[in-house]
C-alpha cells in the first residue's frame, strides 16, 4: 500500500534526494585530507537513506518494508545527522550550516517515523513488539 502515486511523489523519498544533494555539495568544500573520510561517510550514508526508501518502497511485504525503514533508513539517517555535527565541532565545514542540515535530517527522521506509523496504521496485522523468547 502506497500514499504516494509513484516513488517521485513520496514525500520521505523527496526530501532524503534533496538532503542528498545538499550533503553532496556541502562536502565539496571539506580539506582534501578528509576526501575518503567524512566526505566519503557523509555522501554515502546520505544516499543510504534515499536508496533504502526506494528499496521499501518497492518491497510487496509490508513486514520487509517496515524492517528497511526502521532498521536501515533512520539508522542511516541518524548516522549522516551525527556526521554532520562531529564535522561542525572538528571544523571541517561551517558549524552553523552542520547544525541546520542535521536539523532537517532530524526532521527527515520524524517524517520516516510518520511514515512507519502511517503503514502500520493502515495494516490489520499487529506490529507491536513481541515478548522475547524465554529458554
Amino acid at each position: 500500500m502506497h500514499v504516494a502515486t509513484g516513488l517521485n511523489n513520496l514525500k520521505i523519498y523527496k526530501l532524503s534526494e534533496e538532503l542528498e544533494l545538499k550533503v553532496h555539495n556541502f562536502t565539496r568544500d571539506f580539506p582534501n585530507d578528509e576526501r575518503f573520510r567524512s566526505v566519503d561517510q557523509l555522501r554515502r550514508s546520505s544516499s543510504a537513506v534515499t536508496n533504502n526508501i526506494a528499496e521499501a518502497y518497492k518491497k510487496q511485504s509490508l513486514r520487509e518494508q517496515l524492517h528497511i525503514l526502521q532498521s536501515i533508513a533512520v539508522c542511516e539517517a541518524e548516522e549522516t545527522m551525527s556526521n554532520l555535527l562531529r564535522c561542525g565541532k572538528k571544523s571541517l565545514c561551517d558549524l552553523e550550516t552542520a547544525n541546520k542540515m542535521a536539523d532537517e535530517y532530524l526532521g527527515l527522521i520524524k517524517a520516516i517515523q510518520g511514515y512507519i506509523r502511517f503503514l502500520k496504521n493502515s495494516s490489520s496485522i499487529d506490529y507491536s513488539p513481541k515478548a522475547p523468547f524465554k529458554d
